[in-house]
């Protein structure tokens, strides 16, 4: 909307009280942001923002008696992608819960389909009711030890800062490129500083020292840190700490711990990847909120990390707090503590009410074929999944911590059978394959992974962050094969196997990441897929496709696979399944 001087005259007209507002609401406990207080006051909007507050009539009025008042919540880091859902479902979901705006990093399907993935997400975004704006992929691919379905320069990038939602450079992962001053990546970097935009990090397992790189290249923000120390590094030299709670990455309470009264203004909630069930059952932003009010966090305070704190991170200067010059992205709450959400205004309209958007959004944007038609690979066959043992039977082994992206590096013994790997129920050793999906490369990454508990059968997904290539695990190769396989034919997706036949899918055509269909009959196919998750056996502790998605991502400690092969993170090389090869 262009902002005109007949606007401005009508907003000082209402703030002078010389005329009445669009809408008051009235009455309400609001939460003032700024000095963390309650006021009983009313709240005057005009054309979708606040013009006012104190005492004021309007031509429309909300009775908020009784209830209270607080800033919409912002995401700071989001990939809409992990909810499986396009933009126009993701609004249906998140609004609900009190999310007016997010800032969303399509760096998931730019790494399947380039500029073409991002033009997608820009368009479907455009006019729904949640305010997308968006972070350009720094890393596609996230780094040069895989292969994924596209690479972005800094040209590429470029012509999109001037898009009025596109704020800076998204999560800067690839921390070898910057340390050892890659040209490509001081590019990226200095491209985005010198249009002054934002710049997130990934700082994953990198100490103090390593802070210092990133803070002088100009990286503001953190979002991987996993216990209090390393968030408390990172405040200490300056950066904004975005505190994680997602779904494979569940951080913030051990991150709370870290926040206090001198510090918080630098902390934020963000959910980064979190899958559409677990948003509909518990919650987004809102989720954070409670969860840290809970562990002793000042309600007030909880509310300012979920609002101003993230606005003032992003220069987002009319959004974060109820205030005269600022949109009007309010919430009215019937619980403080409980967070317990009665009705979401976005600029000034009603979007939800009692847990349900009032009109569900719509996309018209249909994706290229580019997008539809991600997956090709090779041809496989059970010879191509067989992990040869050469000299022993000591093995390099992935170990799942539960509810962590982090692994474990292993050495244990395995069971060999005529010079290859057998897969063991008993010691909880199942096999774990990476194909390239882009270029039809032929590409198989195998490996050993302990802790996903399956006790028969497969499963398989094309969500394996980052190149997304298919990633399978399974005790069979049977099975293994069968799960891929399901998933290549529905052009991505999930797919779950037991003795030769699929016993529950999710097909993801868009990008091999996201469904077209309503989120409701997402979810219900969410549910079946768990239902048969725990018919092969996972202890359903975690979500293992949500740990799946992530143990092919070769930037996050400490042993990975890719589609070339296992990957160890703190070297930065590949190396054998055999134990005996490791250097």
């Amino acid at each position: 909307m262009t902002f005109t001087k007949e606007m401005l005259k009508k907003r000082i007209d209402v703030a002078a009280k010389r005329i009445p507002a669009d809408l008051v609401i009235k009455n309400g406990k609001v939460v003032n942001v700024f000095t963390r207080e309650i006021i009983t006051e009313d709240i005057a909007i005009v054309d979708g923002y606040i013009a006012g507050t104190g005492t004021f009539e309007g031509y429309e009025t909300v009775d908020a008696y009784g209830k209270y008042v607080v800033p919409g919540f912002i995401d700071g880091h989001v990939h809409i992608e992990s909810a499986m859902v396009i933009p126009s479902e993701f609004s249906n979901v998140v609004l609900p819960h009190g999310v007016t705006t997010i800032v969303a990093d399509p760096h998931e399907i730019a790494n399947v389909s380039g500029t073409a993935g991002i033009d997608f997400m820009l368009e479907a975004s455009e006019a729904i009711p949640l305010e997308v704006l968006l972070m350009l992929p720094s890393c596609v691919p996230a780094t040069p030890f895989e292969n994924s379905g596209a690479a972005l320069e800094h040209s590429d990038l470029e012509p999109y800062y001037s898009h009025s939602r596109v704020l800076g450079l998204a999560e800067v992962m690839d921390y070898s490129s910057v340390l050892y001053k890659d040209d490509k990546m001081l590019d990226k970097l200095m491209n985005a500083s010198a249009k002054e935009k934002h710049i997130d990090g990934h700082a994953s397992g990198i100490d103090a020292d390593g802070i210092n790189v990133y803070m002088t290249a100009g990286i503001r923000t953190d979002h991987e840190c996993v216990t209090a120390e390393e968030a408390l590094d990172r405040l200490r030299k300056g950066m904004y700490v975005m505190l994680r709670e997602g779904s494979a990455a569940k951080d913030l309470i051990n991150l709370l711990k870290a926040v206090n009264e001198h510090n918080a203004r630098r902390c934020l909630f963000v959910t980064d990847d979190k899958h559409l069930d677990e948003i509909i059952d518990e919650g987004s932003i809102n989720f954070s909120v409670k969860t840290a009010i809970q562990e002793g966090i000042d309600p007030l305070l909880a509310i300012q990390m979920a609002t101003l704190n993230t606005a003032e991170c992003f220069g987002l200067k009319t959004k974060g707090a109820i205030a005269p010059g600022y949109e009007a992205d309010i919430l009215l709450l019937n619980d403080l503590e409980k967070v317990e959400i009665e009705q979401v205004y976005k600029r000034g309209r009603l979007v939800a009410k009692n847990g349900a958007v009032m009109q569900p959004a719509k996309t018209s944007v249909a994706p290229l074929p580019i997008i539809t038609d991600s997956v090709n690979i090779h041809p496989v066959s059970l010879d191509d999944l067989k992990v040869k043992m050469r000299e022993g039977n000591m093995a390099n082994i992935i170990e799942i911590r539960p509810k962590m992206i982090v692994t474990e590096h292993l050495i244990e013994e395995v069971d060999v059978t005529d010079g290859y790997f057998q897969p063991s129920i008993e010691k909880d050793q199942l096999k774990i394959a990476v194909i390239e999906r882009h270029y039809r490369t032929g590409n198989i990454g195998l490996g050993i992974i302990k802790g996903l508990g399956i006790k028969n059968g497969a499963i398989a997904s094309t969500v394996a962050h980052d190149s997304h290539n298919i990633v399978a695990a399974g005790t069979n190769d049977e099975d293994l094969l069968k799960a891929i396989q399901l998933t290549a034919n529905m052009k991505g997706g999930l797919a779950v196997v037991e003795d030769g036949r699929e016993i529950a899918s999710l097909p993801l055509p868009v990008a091999g990441l996201m469904s077209d269909m309503s989120c409701g009959v997402i979810n219900d196919r969410i549910q079946k897929l768990n239902e048969a998750l725990a018919k092969i056996g996972c202890s359903m502790e975690f979500n293992p496709f949500i740990t799946l998605a992530f143990l092919a991502l070769p930037v996050i400690p400490e042993l990975k696979l890719t589609d070339v092969g296992l990957f160890d993170v703190k070297t930065f090389q590949h190396i054998d399944v055999e134990a005996v090869s490791v250097k």
